[in-house]
């Protein structure tokens, strides 16, 4: 990491809070979360840009979850056809004698 350089900045108490929230969440330290914050606010991220951002973020996680959870469905049932083609494969006289058709 390159060096890095004091600097005191005064917070409400909620903005304090709501980083300690955030970092400790997330596994890091609240000077990090407030670089993080920086460079976003430096390359011209507005906070309402990054509210909308989070909110499409989450409306796209449910809808992963859900599309994850449809597809388990779906592998299960091609399962359960799988396996009852097998079944009847094997109950058919061709499998049980070595019958051509």
């Amino acid at each position: 990491m390159a060096s890095l350089q004091l600097t005191q900045v005064y917070l409400e108490p909620r903005q304090k809070a709501a980083l300690q929230k955030r970092a400790k969440a997330k596994g890091t330290k609240v000077a990090e979360e407030i670089r993080k914050a920086v460079d976003a606010y430096l390359a011209g991220v507005t906070a309402e840009e990054l509210e909308l951002l989070e909110a499409a973020t989450r409306t796209a996680k449910v809808q992963l979850d859900e599309m994850a959870a449809e597809l388990t469905g779906v592998n299960r049932r091609l399962d359960a056809a799988l396996d009852e083609m097998d079944r009847i494969r094997a109950e058919s006289p061709v499998a049980r004698y070595g019958v051509k058709r």
